[in-house]
């Protein structure tokens, strides 16, 4: 028989626990228990950055067969050409075929699904989709695909984040605080860089610093640190060969020249890319190949490539570290980099998966190598060392791929421990931001979007329209204050009316257009069927439910 001691104030608990989460479920985590959720939400997206790093590092290793898979480049050299050929295709095809079974387009998620995700769904992703796209991510980037695992990891995290949000009902501003606080997690566990991390997380996701974010979005970066730290312990990723210093002022200009430069190859890195998908698509549309052999071609492509350059094989730590420490020659950098754009181009436009970051840290990299060998050739006197070039030539060439200067900066300074650069990195990054951002849409994951037809980058001035449909926000045809029948079939003789599934984004130029206080709605049932109508939208309703998602918009930004 039970002890009523014991039972008692243990039902107690239980009912107090059901009870506690009902309430948290109808009106929303408190403060205090936002910060827990965040807490918790930041060590699950830190194990999952630290178990898909470790699970390529081991397939890595047993596809390959070497035992330390940071030299993999250089044991690549000895394997057997056909072993280095058939292993990118066969992780192509096992992406492929993931890819087009669990995804609608047969295209993987990223950082830029993240980001439409926090501007126009609530901080929610496709799970779906998106754990179908971290297995493929995780065969890619094993297989020897050119891309980094931040990517994925990031899209990994927002996955948990968008499972949480759905068990507490969360709101926008809480989904999307949420959403922050999983992604700084995975990406201070990625990169050892808590700062960055969380400033990664409002920079780029969030794109706001919302004071009422910062704190829960810390508390899980530091979890996401801890949590890599106690396997890796507390160490950086790249070692520099010596202490980076400005010799003299004189030598600032310099870095202006090299931030500009880095600007460029940025872009170039860009575009190449979105060249390469255009050609993939024309060519997949043209064939008639099945969307899910394309990843296998690239793979096919890549592996023809690592043949002869081993270097492009995965994330590119290796080659990344040589040109930190100055020990390659000129014409091997300046090969390099040209080799290494073209391996990204195309494992991204196959359609295999990973992030564009550690690509671009290696390409920056290399390019600062390049211009600071020079550079000290010309000016020995008033010339530091190399490395410093090349440490300043790899945030540039990522913060302008990124669009994110500051959690870019942090990133690097994180990754090699050297916070005596700043200046030099800072005027590099600053002025490879300023260039890039006018010659793409802000950033590489912002034109990704905008190729979509999503106007991110503009502002929520030119986004939030596209989240009203016209018949969320038009008055019925019983609708007392509604139009008047007859006028309403009057314009649509005119060609004046527009579909109940539009959003405010086609409604908005036909008031411009047509000069109309209401706009009738309609159904289209088929290519010469009669439009239905439905009922009207008044450009006064348009414009109030505008306002109001800007004026909470502004709210949320400036808390």
């Amino acid at each position: 028989m039970a002890n009523p001691l014991i039972t008692q104030p243990l039902e107690t608990a239980v009912t107090a626990c059901r009870d506690g989460w009902k309430l948290l479920r109808h009106r929303g985590p408190s403060q205090i228990q936002f910060w827990f959720i965040a807490l918790a939400i930041g060590i699950a997206a830190g194990f999952a950055a630290l178990f898909f790093r470790k699970g390529i590092e081991a397939l890595q290793a047993w596809l390959y067969g070497t035992e330390d898979v940071q030299y993999l480049h250089s044991f690549a050299s000895s394997l057997p050409w056909y072993l280095i050929l058939i292993i990118p295709v066969i992780g192509g095809l096992a992406t492929g075929v993931i890819l087009h079974l669990f995804t609608k387009d047969g295209i993987a998620r990223g950082v830029a699904d993240v980001i439409e995700g926090a501007a126009l769904r609530d901080g929610r992703v496709s799970t779906r989709a998106g754990v179908a796209s971290a297995v493929a991510s995780f065969i890619t980037l094993s297989s020897g695909g050119s891309t980094g695992r931040e990517g994925p990891v990031v899209h990994i995290a927002a996955v948990i984040s968008t499972k949480v949000c759905r068990w507490i009902k969360a709101d926008g501003i809480t989904g999307r605080d949420l959403l922050g606080c999983a992604v700084a997690a995975a990406v201070s566990a990625s990169f050892n860089a808590p700062i960055a991390g969380a400033l990664f997380a409002l920079e780029v996701v969030l794109r706001h610093f919302a004071v009422h974010a910062f704190a829960p979005i810390v508390i899980a970066s530091v979890a996401g640190t801890v949590i890599n730290r106690l396997e890796y312990g507390d160490v950086t990723e790249f070692m520099l060969a010596d202490e980076n210093a400005l010799v003299f002022y004189q030598e600032l200009p310099a870095f202006l020249l090299l931030g500009l430069l880095c600007g460029l190859v940025a872009v170039v890195l860009m575009r190449a890319i979105f060249w390469t998908d255009d050609i993939g698509t024309a060519v997949q549309e043209r064939t008639g190949l099945p969307r899910w052999l394309r990843p296998a071609c690239a793979g096919l492509l890549l592996g023809g490539m690592a043949i002869f350059y081993p270097h492009i094989i995965g994330v590119g730590y290796e080659t990344t570290s040589l040109a930190l420490t100055g020990l390659l020659a000129l014409n091997e950098v300046v090969i390099c980099v040209v080799r290494m754009t073209a391996a990204v181009a195309v494992t991204m436009a196959g359609r295999m998966v990973g992030g564009v970051f550690s690509p671009s840290l290696m390409i920056g990299a290399l390019t600062g190598l390049a211009f600071g060998l020079v550079a000290t050739s010309i000016f020995p006197e008033v010339s530091g060392s190399v490395t410093l070039y090349a440490l300043a030539g790899m945030g540039a060439v990522a913060a302008a791929v990124l669009g994110a200067p500051i959690s870019t900066t942090l990133i690097v300074f994180e990754l090699t421990g050297d916070w005596q650069t700043g200046l030099a990195v800072m005027v590099a990054v600053s002025m490879s931001t300023a260039l890039s951002s006018r010659l793409v849409d802000r950033s590489f994951f912002l034109t990704q979007i905008e190729r979509k037809g999503v106007h991110l980058a503009a502002g929520p001035q030119a986004y939030l329209l596209a989240m009203f449909r016209v018949s969320s926000v038009m008055r019925g045809l019983d609708d007392p204050r509604g139009a008047e029948e007859a006028r309403a079939w009057e314009l649509i003789g005119e060609g004046i009316y527009v579909d109940a599934a539009a959003t405010l984004e086609v409604a908005m130029p036909i008031f411009d257009r047509a000069m109309v206080r209401f706009i009738p709605v309609v159904t289209l049932t088929g290519e010469n069927a009669a439009p239905e109508l439905q009922g009207n939208l008044f450009h006064v309703d348009a414009l109030k439910a505008y306002n109001r998602a800007l004026a909470a918009t502004a709210a949320e930004e400036h808390s």
